[in-house]
């Protein structure tokens, strides 16, 4: 897990951001960033550079190695410090409070403004960096891919997903974005896989998702990652989050990502009411999205032997 480097803000003087956003911008040519360089890239002197590094390395907001030269790159918490002083400038938030969610390619904490927000942290490549480079597409044309790199990139197209769908798909509100960060409204409720629901709840909770699924291939995307874990439940509907992954629906795989999309959701209930939910003709249920004509998962079970 990331640490936290909000409470350590205060300690940062601006320099030290000079030297971090410099580093961060010889990172589009290199992994590790020459030592030599970093001047230019920050606009320091060369004695200001040394200090800063030394106060960025005791942070572990830098990592020093040494190659065929000294290189320095930033670490997840030195770019967490970039994105959140530029939150700060623009008075997006005033505070970061406690988690509200940490996985495998993003944390989420609760931050403190006009009202309570959520601030998503991509971590996209963090510790599975291969796989996520041949998975998302956004990465395909470049020759040098870093984390950094992959980790802005998807906070780019969640954040923009968010923006083409609200208010019109029940989503996050979208606030503000900066690299690999995106502050939205926070949702309350539970996942819809630590739901419980009474049987007469059962098909029109199906049935409520299926539509925002629906809704959203009628804006334009296809989520390409639906699960119980990204849909959140509470006395006012449900809301789908995680949308990194999103695909505009005129993509050459739309059709094959949406019918997924539905086969994991029906499957899940499925599972967990085999009583309720029975076969379920999937690709017909898709079918019906992507013709603006899905009513009902009811309409679409599949006739018995």
């Amino acid at each position: 897990m990331v640490r936290n480097v909000a409470p350590e803000m205060a300690e940062l003087e601006p320099e030290d951001f000079y030297l971090l956003s410099g580093v961060e911008q010889g990172m589009r040519f290199s992994e590790w960033v020459q030592k030599e360089k970093i001047p230019r890239f920050s606009r320091l002197t060369a004695e200001e550079v040394e200090y800063r590094i030394d106060r960025c390395l005791d942070r572990e907001l830098l990592e020093r190695k040494t190659i065929q030269y000294e290189g320095y790159t930033l670490t997840f918490e030195g770019y967490d410090a970039l994105a959140l002083r530029a939150f700060s400038e623009r008075d997006t938030i005033q505070g970061v409070g406690s988690p509200l969610g940490v996985g495998k390619e993003s944390d989420v904490y609760e931050v403190q403004s006009f009202r309570p927000l959520a601030l998503k942290y991509h971590r996209e490549g963090y510790t599975n960096f291969r796989e996520v480079m041949k998975e998302r597409d956004y990465t395909s044309d470049r020759e040098h891919v870093s984390w950094l790199y992959t980790a802005r990139k998807a906070a780019e197209r969640e954040h923009d997903v968010l923006e083409a769908l609200y208010p019109d798909v029940s989503v996050p509100r979208p606030i503000d974005h900066n690299r690999h960060a995106i502050v939205m409204e926070k949702i309350d409720g539970v996942e819809l896989a630590r739901s419980k629901f009474e049987d007469e709840q059962v098909v029109p909770v199906l049935d409520l998702v299926l539509r925002e699924v629906g809704d959203a291939y009628e804006g334009g995307y296809v989520h390409a990652d639906m699960s119980e874990y990204n849909v959140f439940v509470n006395s006012e509907g449900i809301t789908i989050f995680d949308w990194p992954q999103a695909i505009p629906t005129d993509h050459q795989n739309a059709a094959e990502f949406l019918e997924r999309d539905v086969r994991n959701i029906v499957g899940y209930f499925q599972r967990k009411y085999p009583q309720l939910v029975g076969d379920v003709d999937v690709p017909a249920v898709a079918d019906a999205i992507t013709e603006i004509e899905f009513d009902s998962v009811r309409n679409h079970v599949s006739d018995g032997p």
